[in-house]
């Protein structure tokens, strides 16, 4: 079943008129214009592409069919809002807002609606402390995790010892791109490397002032929180000033085939983290015969097997698992927004179901619970090889500082909790 995108105009008037609703909804808060539809885009493609095939090849999940409500929001976080009041009333079962600055503003709306909200490896990191945050889930890695993975691999490259190296964070001066400075600071404390910050602007097409201070600087490592733009801008500038690529690390936002491939070969030995693995996927047959030949596909087809439609479609995985499991705990089909959150606190991805579903490792395995929302916190490298035009994996799953980031977790959940006359317990 296609969807078209719809602005919120046209989607509140639509849902008004009576459009035919389905049992399961889920709202899609894509972006496929502005600066970052080069991420969005493919992004919502894998979403909706893997919730088409569960309709094609099984009638949905657990005989009710999945109906996607795709709204437009431009990567602008009232737009988002705007999309979060128009879908919310029609059942919708889970909100990806695929936005850390949107996320802010849903937590509480969605909390007060009793809407859960999936912020896979993005939005406000401690909500991984599911006693604050009820309806909010990250799993299956944070970005506090994602800062912590970056430093223990370059422990790793370094013997262990990073005493008197410099680490500068090059990142989107926004919500999103300030959410690891707390952890790298307590980071540098721990294992004695100088921290450097350095912002770049919304929407990052103008770094030649921070690339010159980076030149001037000299630090040892780049570590980058980018999105969109940003990122293409900063590689192509790293390579202007003879940056060390191996040297230069994005997040997981930050390394996406188009990220890299404006710069061409100069971007060869780029470095970035991945929470999910890239291949060839027993899937990707099933969704191009199924959805794809069907005339289904949400785009155009060009994306599937990129970084970022793996990843959309790993969401969408991970959200119609923790439907089934709502469905298999509440003995109903029908599941309401309350069920899911239920399904999705009680999520477990083990290798073996990984296997059944095609996607042989296409993240770590984790569990869910009332206490952590947060998943493993795992982590790899991955880097671009120019030549043949692909990501290669560096390195197994990586483990972040559990105890670290555990103790800023409960340190901001709980200043959050007290602001907002929040006694946190499970529900």
């Amino acid at each position: 079943m296609k969807m078209k995108t719809l602005t919120t105009l046209a989607l509140t008037s639509a849902l008004t008129a009576g459009m035919a609703a389905a049992d399961l909804v889920i709202p899609d808060l894509s972006y496929r214009t502005g600066p970052y539809a080069a991420g969005g885009t493919p992004f919502s493609d894998g979403y909706q592409d893997y919730f088409n095939l569960l309709n094609a090849r099984d009638g949905g999940i657990g005989g009710e069919e999945v109906r996607i409500v795709e709204c437009e929001t431009g990567y602008n976080t009232e737009k988002g809002v705007e999309c979060y009041e128009a879908t919310k009333n029609e059942g919708a079962l889970i909100y990806q807002p695929l936005s850390t600055g949107i996320t802010y503003q849903l937590i509480p709306k969605a909390t007060a609606d009793e809407i859960p909200i999936h912020t896979m490896g993005y939005g406000r990191t401690s909500a991984a402390n599911g006693e604050v945050f009820n309806w909010v889930f990250n799993y299956p890695a944070n970005y506090w995790d994602a800062a912590s993975v970056m430093v223990n691999y370059l422990l790793d490259e370094n013997d262990g010892d990073l005493e008197g190296k410099t680490i500068a964070l090059l990142f989107h001066n926004s919500a999103y791109g300030k959410e690891p400075i707390r952890t790298l600071e307590a980071l540098s404390e721990d294992h004695g490397f100088e921290f450097t910050q350095i912002a770049v602007d919304h929407p990052g097409q103008e770094q030649k002032s921070q690339w010159l201070q980076i030149r001037r600087e000299r630090p040892d490592y780049v570590l980058m929180w980018g999105w969109g733009v940003m990122n293409q801008v900063a590689i192509q500038e790293a390579a202007n000033i003879g940056f060390p690529m191996e040297n230069f690390i994005g997040n997981w936002w930050a390394g996406a085939e188009h990220d890299v491939t404006p710069a061409g070969p100069a971007a060869d030995g780029y470095l970035s983290l991945n929470m999910n693995r890239v291949g060839d996927l027993p899937v990707f047959g099933e969704i191009e015969s199924m959805v794809h030949e069907a005339g289904n596909a949400a785009g155009d087809g060009s994306n599937m097997g990129s970084v970022l439609y793996t990843r959309g479609m790993y969401a969408a995985m991970l959200a119609a698992e923790a439907i089934a499991k709502a469905q298999e705990i509440h003995s109903v089909s029908d599941i309401t927004p309350a069920m899911m959150r239920d399904g999705m606190e009680a999520l477990e991805i083990t290798d073996a179901r990984m296997n059944e579903l095609g996607m042989a490792q296409i993240g770590p395995e984790f569990s869910v619970s009332c206490e952590n929302h947060g998943g493993s916190g795992l982590g790899i490298v991955q880097q671009w090889n120019a030549s043949e035009g692909s990501w290669t994996a560096l390195t197994d799953y990586i483990a972040p500082e559990d105890a670290l980031i555990d103790s800023l977790i409960i340190e901001d959940s709980t200043a959050f909790a007290a602001e907002n006359n929040i006694t946190p317990g499970c529900l």
